[in-house]
């Protein structure tokens, strides 16, 4: 599903490679936490994924799709394969809970027929399907991260980019939006989750790749994770 090949990505020729000759396979249908401190790498390795940048070397495959053969008039296409969620949710502040997922919908030409039929269903997996006409003002910080992730699955992707959900939430909400990430994944959706929250990591129970200065420092199943100075592995 997700490959990178000796991949490395430099923003200048004088500068260090934010990612250095690093190797991952990802296969369909897992959950993997990506750890690492700030500056490590973790942005660099989401954005080549969703192709807001370009590597400088190596291979990256995702979902069959060779990056190297990938034209620009594609991208879109590919995006569509891949939702993504922020910290922040960037959800439309005029729009209610419904409008927020069915606009994910619209943009790619669905007719009002098959939204009317498929935002419900979405706003059921994320347990919001009461907040259906709320707006984002009248949710809490937790609801709002779900409306999001369910614009990010409406469209059906194979792949969920979930960079730092649960940064800006208490621990009550913070669970809750992982539930909702682990029960997306038991669909069949391969999720890719970023996070600094150790507890998170730890409870999980999935397999954790640690990025350290732009390599990978440990890739484990059933990981523990905590702050530790750089250069050194879990």
């Amino acid at each position: 599903m997700i490959l990178l090949d000796r991949v490395t990505k430099k923003y200048g020729k004088n500068m260090e490679p934010a990612l250095d000759r690093i190797s991952l396979h990802i296969e369909p249908k897992e959950f993997v936490v990506v750890v690492g401190q700030s500056g490590a790498g973790k942005s660099t390795l989401l954005k080549l994924l969703t192709r807001e940048e370009r590597a400088t070397s190596g291979k990256i495959i995702v979902g069959g799709i060779d990056y190297d053969k990938l034209p620009d008039r594609n991208i879109p296409l590919l995006r569509r394969k891949i939702g993504t969620v922020f910290q922040d949710f960037k959800l439309l502040p005029n729009r209610t809970v419904f409008e927020n997922v069915a606009f994910a919908l619209e943009i790619v030409g669905v007719s009002t027929k098959e939204i009317k039929n498929t935002v419900p269903k979405v706003l059921e997996i994320v347990n919001l399907k009461d907040k259906a006409d709320r707006m984002p003002r009248e949710l809490s910080g937790g609801e709002r991260q779900r409306v999001a992730i369910a614009r990010a699955i409406v469209r059906q992707p194979k792949i969920l980019i979930a960079d730092e959900p649960t940064g800006n939430l208490d621990p009550k909400h913070a669970w809750d939006v992982i539930a909702v990430l682990e029960k997306i994944n038991r669909y069949g959706t391969t999720v890719l989750l970023t996070t600094h929250n150790q507890d998170i990591v730890n409870k999980l129970k999935r397999r954790v790749i640690t990025i350290e200065g732009g390599k990978v420092g440990s890739d484990r199943a059933n990981a523990q994770y905590a702050n530790r100075p750089a250069g050194r592995t879990v």
